[in-house]
């Protein structure tokens, strides 16, 4: 398995990918939504034997405060069904997560599996004194890694995904 870039001719097989992972359609309706209308996006894909397994998704944010401050949204991450828990999604994160450090990125916010992210490094985001755009968000929910501690210091306020996000919420 290896990962890359996402080409145009990937675009069905992510649809299918997230479809199957989700088991809906909205996640690769977003995704969809977010390629055409903000060209600021890291989209990844994990490839066996020409296959496209996995795939993970990173887009524009904002927390909102005195001075906004632009980050990154992590979402979603979707891996088929029969190649989960083997470290595909582990694996597309922790590249992406790459990419954004060396494009000196200050902050990526998540919305997911208390549990799963906090490997990567993520922690409740209200301990930074960030809160999610949606009311009713479970605290430990929602998260972010700090990629930039200089860029974020004293920073607190309402983080925001892009609006095509809205329709999942």
């Amino acid at each position: 398995m290896y990962i890359r870039e996402e080409m145009p001719g990937d675009i069905e097989a992510v649809r299918m990918v997230n479809k199957e992972a989700f088991g809906q359609s909205v996640e690769a309706n977003i995704i969809d939504k977010l390629r055409q209308n903000c060209p600021d996006v890291i989209s990844l894909v994990a490839v066996q034997d020409d296959r496209v397994v996995g795939h993970v998704f990173f887009s524009p944010a904002v927390i909102e405060s005195a001075k906004p401050l632009p980050g990154m949204g992590l979402a979603p991450v979707a891996v088929l069904p029969a190649w989960q828990r083997r470290g595909v999604g582990s694996t597309l994160i922790q590249k992406g997560l790459e990419i954004l450090k060396g494009r000196s990125c200050p902050f990526v916010i998540v919305l997911g599996n208390a549990e799963y992210y906090p490997r990567f490094g993520f922690e409740r985001a209200s301990l930074h004194g960030i809160r999610s755009q949606w009311v009713g968000i479970p605290d430990e929910a929602f998260m972010i890694l700090v990629l930039d501690e200089p860029a974020t210091k004293g920073m607190s306020g309402v983080a925001r995904y892009r609006a095509e996000f809205d329709e999942a919420m």
